[in-house]
């Protein structure tokens, strides 16, 4: 796979802006992994839509959904190496490479909120996050929503004894790990392309995601129950190569930016009702049973993964849990 991404990569070479092709278009290409009808693959629809538009078709982005060019694991070294231009990857998928301060995101309740989320992304704690990809040859430009995640199983989950002796699919992530764990269940990473027929063919027991990502997956016809929990959050962040980007002419990466502001705003707009839209089907399909928690069963939940926070300090850094947790916590009062 190495082999066949630095040869991409080459090739990619004639692509980029020089003065020789004055003429010829910049080509961005935007790999992602989810389905073009989730927020992520809308947002992505909808800045190819203005970067072309304000670039005056100078630049032209092409978006590969549905993992049609690399998977889970592949595509942050794709990036790194300049195969692809840009991407949209998962908090988590940071943490692999090196940058662990994204797991953050991972650790569940900790953001209670859309308003709680926007001043920790938004905020000094968002901007100085995304200066940390600048060491492993990428710049981050936007935080995305995905949405809040459900559980599932074909078994129903309400306590957290429910959880034990289960198979459950997570993305790359010692938090997640950590997670399941607690529960008495057995982490399975496995990248999202896969996770439908895992489920099909008992692979996994179970799986956690947000509604617009198991609807357009179609991974309620394989699970009983869903258990309305809304205990983590997933969210992308838009990263481009840097070498790409700061070798762009300063014009056109400023109507690029302009760009990425807009589909950033109509993608974090869209996403809180594309999970409405994507819940509501998947209950009239009434394919899966959903089970709303007590609040007696929410608090053991939250009572069992508290340990987490510090369980996770040393890796993800407790400065930075701290402050999260008291911006978050800080939205909501």
């Amino acid at each position: 796979m190495r082999k066949m991404l630095f040869a991409i990569a080459a090739a990619a070479i004639f692509a980029a802006p020089s003065a020789g092709m004055a003429q010829a278009p910049i080509i961005i290409k935007f790999s992602h992994v989810v389905a073009p009808n989730t927020p992520k693959g809308k947002g992505s629809e909808k800045f190819k839509e203005l970067a072309e538009k304000y670039t005056n078709g100078k630049v032209k982005v092409e978006v590969y959904p549905n993992s049609t060019l690399y998977k889970d694991k592949e595509e942050l070294e794709a990036l790194q190496l300049g195969a692809v231009q840009m991407l949209a990857p998962s908090n988590s998928k940071f943490g692999p490479i090196g940058i662990k301060d994204f797991e953050v995101f991972d650790l569940p309740f900790l953001l209670p909120s859309l308003a709680s989320l926007r001043k920790v992304t938004e905020g000094p704690i968002g901007k100085k996050m995304l200066t940390l990809l600048n060491a492993k040859g990428m710049i981050g430009l936007a935080y995305w929503d995905n949405g809040f995640k459900q559980m599932s199983a074909n078994k129903p989950l309400h306590m957290p004894e429910d959880y034990k002796g289960l198979k459950f699919r997570i993305q790359s992530s010692k938090v997640l790990e950590a997670q399941f764990r607690l529960l008495g269940a057995t982490p399975q990473v496995m990248a999202f392309s896969e996770v439908y027929q895992a489920l099909q063919t008992g692979v996994v027991d179970g799986q956690e995601n947000t509604p617009a990502n198991m609807y357009t997956q179609k991974m309620d016809e394989v699970q009983k129950y869903t258990t309305l929990t809304n205990h983590g959050y997933i969210g992308y962040v838009v990263v481009v190569n840097k070498k790409f980007w700061e070798g762009l002419p300063a014009d056109i990466r400023g109507q690029l930016e302009k760009a990425m502001a807009e589909s950033t705003a109509y993608a974090n707009t869209i996403s809180a009702q594309e999970n409405d839209d994507a819940l509501a089907a998947m209950k009239k399909s009434g394919k899966t049973t959903f089970i709303v928690p007590t609040a007696a069963e929410m608090a053991a939940m939250q009572k069992v993964m508290e340990p987490l926070y510090n369980d996770m300090a040393s890796r993800v850094g407790k400065q930075l849990i701290e402050d999260v947790r008291r911006t978050a916590q800080g939205a909501t009062n």
